[in-house]
């Protein structure tokens, strides 16, 4: 087992996931649940990771605290991917990756603006 799911499961981020996916199939038949079961879909905590690294990217160079927020989500987080049941991971690496170069941007004081006009 992986660092990333040891630390999932010891903050219950699995049980977390699973209430996310079926918070509203209360009204679906037993058959409905099982064939949108077998369907891939995206990690929802990956698709929060995505926005957060777009958010960090963006806002990242003034307020140190969206990509700090967006790399310890992250590392908490992905240990509830699960590649049988999950599409892909990228997800995750694209969000993360945003969120350094926000931070890489923050901490040498940089600005989207600086390069606009060259």
């Amino acid at each position: 087992m992986s660092i990333f799911q040891k630390i999932s499961k010891f903050l219950y981020m699995s049980e977390l996931k699973q209430k996310l996916y079926f918070e509203g199939n209360n009204e679906m038949t037993r058959e409905e649940k099982d064939y949108i079961n077998q369907i891939k879909r995206q990690n929802p905590f990956g698709l929060i990771v995505f926005l957060l690294g777009g958010a960090s990217f963006a806002f990242g160079p003034k307020f140190i605290l969206l990509p700090l927020l967006t790399i310890i989500l992250f590392f908490l987080t992905f240990g509830t991917f699960d590649k049988e049941k999950e599409d892909n991971p990228w997800t995750f690496y694209i969000g993360l990756g945003l969120s350094v170069i926000g931070l890489y941007m923050n901490l040498y004081e940089l600005l989207h603006e600086d390069y606009l006009y060259y």
